[in-house]
C-alpha cells in the first residue's frame, strides 16, 4: 500500500512539472515570436496534460518492474539450471558410490580363494570385475541408455556373482527384443539386483533362481526382476535403501508417469518397474 502510494504522488508530482515546465515554455514562445493567445490555450489543454503525465509515468513505472521482474526470471532460471547441473552431478556420484562395497570385498576375497585352488576362474573374474566397474562409470555419466545396455550391465554383476556363489546361483532371462532400444536411466537395475543377491540368494544354503523379464506394455516397458527370499526376513528385504532410492529415482525422472511395484509371494520377492519407452 505503501509503495502504491509513494508511486502515485510520484506521478502527480512529475506529471505537474512536467505541465509547470510546458506552461513557462508557452510563455517563452509567446513573448519570445508574438504567438498571441498561447497561453489561454495552453491553460485549456493543461487537464489532458496533466492526466497523460500520471498515465506516462505509471506506464514507465510498470516497464521497469516489468525489467526486474524479466531479469529475475532470467537470473532464477539460469540458477535452477546450474541446481539441475548439481544435482545430476550430485547423483552421478551416488550412483557410483552405490555399488556394494561389500561386493567388492566379496569379490575380491573369492579372487584371493580363487587363485589358490581355480586360477582360470580367478581371471576370469578380474576381467568380469574390470568389465563391470567401467562399464558401470561409462554409462553412468549418461543422461539415458537403451535398456539392452542396462541390461548387459546387470547381467555381467550377476555373472561376478555366480562365479563368487558356483551353483547356488542360478539366472533366467526373458527379454523382448522389441523393448531393447527402450531409454531407461543408467544403473537403475544396479541396486534391484543386488538386492536380489545380498537379500535373496546368498543368505540360503540351497541359493535360488534371478529371474530377468522385460517387455513392451502399450506405449510403455515392464521390467521385472525376480528373486527367492526367506519368510522371516521379509521386512528387510521390503525396507532396502536400493527400493528407496529407485522409487525416488523413477519419480524425479518421470514426474509420476513411472512406478515400481513390489510384491513378495510364496517364497518369491518381485520388483516390477513400469517406464514410458522413448526410444533410442
Amino acid at each position: 500500500m505503501r509503495l502504491i502510494a509513494s508511486h502515485a504522488t510520484a506521478a502527480i508530482v512529475s506529471a505537474g512539472a512536467w505541465v509547470g515546465v510546458g506552461w513557462i515554455w508557452a510563455l517563452v514562445l509567446g513573448y519570445s515570436i508574438g504567438l498571441t493567445g498561447i497561453e489561454s490555450r495552453y491553460v485549456t489543454q493543461i487537464p489532458i496534460l496533466f492526466v497523460s503525465g500520471v498515465l506516462l509515468f505509471l506506464i514507465a513505472v510498470a516497464l521497469n518492474y516489468l525489467l526486474i521482474t524479466f531479469e529475475a526470471s532470467q537470473r532464477a532460471q539460469s540458477k535452477a539450471l546450474e541446481l539441475q547441473v548439481l544435482a545430476r552431478e550430485a547423483e552421478l556420484k551416488a550412483l557410483r558410490a552405490q555399488i556394494d562395497p561389500h561386493f567388492l570385498f566379496n569379490s575380491l576375497n573369492s579372487i584371493s580363494a580363487l587363485v589358490m585352488t581355480d586360477r582360470e576362474a580367478a581371471r576370469q573374474m578380474c576381467v568380469l570385475l574390470a568389465d563391470f566397474l567401467r562399464g558401470s562409470l561409462k554409462l553412468g555419466s549418461q543422461e539415458r541408455i537403451s535398456l539392452a545396455e542396462e541390461m548387459r550391465l546387470a547381467e555381467c554383476y550377476l555373472d561376478i556373482e555366480r562365479v563368487r556363489l558356483g551353483p547356488r546361483l542360478k539366472i533366467q532371462r526373458d527379454i523382448d527384443p522389441q523393448c531393447e532400444q527402450c531409454l531407461v536411466p543408467p544403473l537403475i537395475m544396479q541396486p534391484l539386483v543386488e538386492n536380489a543377491i545380498t537379500h535373496g540368494v546368498a543368505p540360503t544354503i540351497e541359493g535360488g533362481i534371478v529371474t530377468l523379464q522385460a517387455a513392451r506394455n502399450g506405449a510403455g516397458v515392464k521390467i521385472v526382476i525376480e528373486n527367492p527370499f526367506e519368510e522371516d526376513s521379509k521386512a528387510q528385504n521390503g525396507a532396502g535403501v536400493g527400493l528407496k532410492n529407485v522409487k525416488m529415482r523413477l519419480a524425479n525422472l518421470y514426474d509420476g508417469n513411472a512406478r515400481m511395484d513390489v510384491n513378495q509371494n510364496a517364497g518369491r520377492f518381485r520388483v516390477e518397474l513400469q517406464l514410458p519407452c522413448d526410444r533410442v
